[in-house]
């Protein structure tokens, strides 16, 4: 309540007493005393009756129009545009405000500032100078003035409507695609297709319209659609669940077509848009296809969906196209780098290994850079073991040898990797503006910077499947020996968990090109022998393995423990082993400062997208991630929610494919 008003109850609750005093004095018979008291309560009267309108004039006084400071032009601008201003004390009392609150009917003059509006707080305890609140159906924008007990209020209520609806209806671009449908088109019969396109293309159109979405079929198994924000939310709102249904009717007809999608919001430049789509959706399918991939302008890509494994590829026809364009790269270059990942692993070394051979055919000089970048025990093992065929066929050097000696006409072929993040020669890749890139992994947004041409099946099983696929095809015969076709088949040996997962009939045929080349398979299970120590090592990590909501294993072992990344994942493969278990996580420090994760799969469960949310990455049954200065028990913990969190996830898409 206004301080004037209080002050007026309080003098007139004292008036209210003299003059009862006066009457109670008059009824008992002191006529002299309440003549007395009258006349001194007239005296009283006419006293307070001064005072109170000396206060109402001080207030009035205070209660200055604008007009008298700025002028009656600059009061009726003030008007015009909606901006009011109030001042302060000490107290944070209002002590004046202009027309324009007045006429709002916002009376807040000797209350406190707060009462009006909450959030007006945070101008003067928070850290900020202006603030957005709502009062009713309006909309101010509040602004503190430093060094001065000053509000400007602006009404915003219409920019606010205004950019409320651009936002809502602002532009974005859709594409639409159904994966491996051209391959399956090459096969099938007219009658199949044209089940095909009721029960799976017909669908996908119908579910855009029913949206209200323009859509445009570009060609017989892509869709472009163009939608709004607002009904951007209401899809993202049904976890996009198109994606199940089409998966859903796919099965039923027992064909191996999945959904992807991508949409590219948040600018009004169109250009741009159709750039971001269709790098999108190259994205979405290099990562396995059965997913969605979404940016927005200025921020990282996030994925939905993912839920079923990359089908392999039925036709033969892009190895051989990029067979053709490798060959044609490696001629135009002086001299190739092959570069892998940091950690060196068998199917890393082994794919290195046969592009060596590759380019060594074409007579170019071929460098595998490996010193500097790590190699796993294993691998060392059995580097150790051919190193003088090994050697006498290849030549091994440093990350900073190979920027010494290379040239502007030269080429870097990066296997087993796209990140450059997790390369193991980063300074060659940043050097040199040719570079292939040769992988399997699901892609992330963390890619090479322009590569001349990018292989990137996520359906093989590994690289080294991968590059025993180019060798046919290229023009010269290229000549691998026995030791290099055993590492080559280790690497899709320990991809595939000995061909128990990530298995299509290419990884057999691959498999069997390479025991042609002489691979024996009791010589490499030798190689994959673990020695008393490393038995006696997974023998304490297991230990620590404890079930987590009832179909998921997860081994978090002490910070004092240092394992290596290969132990992890073997710990994680055998794990998988228990009955009843769809997928396994192995927790650990690998050196003094830095945390991971080795994850396994079934089939079941995606643990590529637990990781992802985690920031890491991988592939749908095998992923695994990396993290600097925290704790296991700290990742356990969020290991635990993501898990939660993906099941609740999974659970609702259930529910919708149910509907």
């Amino acid at each position: 309540m206004e301080k004037l008003e209080n002050f007026k109850v309080q003098v007139g609750i004292i008036m209210f007493a003299q003059l009862v005093a006066i009457i109670g004095f008059y009824v008992t018979g002191f006529e002299n005393v309440a003549k007395a008291l009258f006349c001194f309560f007239i005296i009283n009267l006419a006293i307070v009756m001064w005072v109170f309108m000396r206060l109402e004039k001080d207030k009035l006084n205070r209660e200055l129009d604008i007009s008298r400071i700025l002028g009656r032009d600059a009061k009726d601008a003030l008007l015009f545009g909606e901006i009011g201003i109030l001042t302060y004390d000490d107290q944070y009392m209002v002590t004046w405000t202009n027309e324009f609150l007045d006429q709002r009917g916002i009376d807040i003059v000797g209350k406190k500032v707060t009462a009006w509006i909450h959030e007006i707080n945070d101008l003067f305890y928070g850290d900020v100078d202006r603030i957005t609140a709502h009062d009713g159906d309006y909309i101010y924008e509040i602004t503190r003035k430093d060094n001065a007990q000053v509000l400007y209020i602006r009404d915003v209520t219409k920019l606010e409507d205004l950019a409320e609806r651009f936002d809502r209806e602002q532009v974005v671009i859709g594409l639409l695609q159904l994966d491996n449908y051209m391959e399956i088109q090459q096969y099938e019969d007219e009658t199949m297709m044209a089940n095909i396109n009721t029960n799976l293309r017909q669908p996908v159109s119908e579910w855009a319209k029913s949206y209200g979405m323009l859509v445009r079929r570009m060609r017989s198994d892509r869709f472009l659609v163009v939608l709004n924000e607002a009904t951007y939310d209401k899809v993202k709102e049904d976890k996009f669940s198109i994606l199940q249904q089409i998966r859903k009717a796919a099965e039923d007809i027992d064909v191996q077509i999945t959904l992807s999608m991508a949409f590219a919001r948040g600018t009004s430049d169109l250009h741009e848009l159709d750039e971001m789509v269709s790098s999108l959706l190259e994205l979405a399918q290099s990562r396995g296809g059965d997913q969605v991939a979404v940016k927005r302008y200025g921020e990282s890509v996030k994925y939905y969906g993912g839920a079923s494994e990359a089908q392999e590829k039925h036709s033969r026809v892009r190895v051989r196209v990029m067979a053709q364009a490798i060959k044609e790269a490696i001629q135009d270059a002086d001299k190739v780098f092959i570069v892998g990942h940091k950690e060196m692993d068998f199917d890393c070394m082994g794919s290195a290994l046969g592009v060596s051979r590759m380019v060594s055919s074409y007579g170019r000089e071929a460098y595998i850079v490996s010193k500097g970048g790590g190699i796993e025990s294993q691998l060392s093992e059995a580097l150790d073991l051919y190193s003088k065929v090994l050697e006498e066929r290849h030549t091994f050097i440093s990350d900073t040898e190979a920027c010494k000696i290379s040239g502007k006409n030269d080429l870097v072929i990066a296997v087993d990797h796209h990140n450059p993040q997790q390369s193991g020669a980063p300074l060659i890749i940043e050097k040199l503006s040719k570079v292939i890139v040769i992988d399997h992994h699901r892609r992330s947004e963390n890619f090479i910077d322009n590569p001349l041409l990018v292989y990137v099946e996520s359906g093989a099983s590994s690289v080294s499947e991968l590059v025993t696929e180019l060798l046919p095809y290229q023009t010269q015969k290229v000549d691998v020996c026995e030791e290099e076709a055993t590492i080559m088949y280790l690497g899709i040996l320990i991809d595939t968990n000995r061909f128990k997962s990530r298995t299509g009939s290419r990884t057999f045929e691959a498999a069997a090109v390479l025991k042609k080349m002489g691979v024996d398979p009791i010589t490499a299970e030798n190689l994959l022998k673990e020695d008393f120590c490393d038995f006696e090592a997974k023998t304490q990590v297991l230990k620590y393995a404890r079930k987590y909501n009832g179909s998921t294993i997860i081994a978090a072992v002490e910070d004092k423990q240092i394992l290596s990344r290969t132990l992890m994942s073997q710990v994680a493969d055998q794990l998988l082993n228990i009955k009843g278990i769809e997928a396994a996580f192995v927790i650990a420090k690998i050196d003094e400062e830095t945390s991971a994760v080795s994850a396994r799969s079934k089939g079941v469960m995606n643990v590529q997208i637990i990781m992802e949310k985690m920031q890491g990455g991988g592939h749908f049954t095998a992923a695994a991630l990396q993290r600097k200065e925290t704790t296991v028990a700290a990742i356990e913990k969020e290991l635990q929610e993501t898990i939660d969190a993906y099941l609740k996830e999974e659970s609702g898409n259930e529910s919708n494919t149910a509907k």
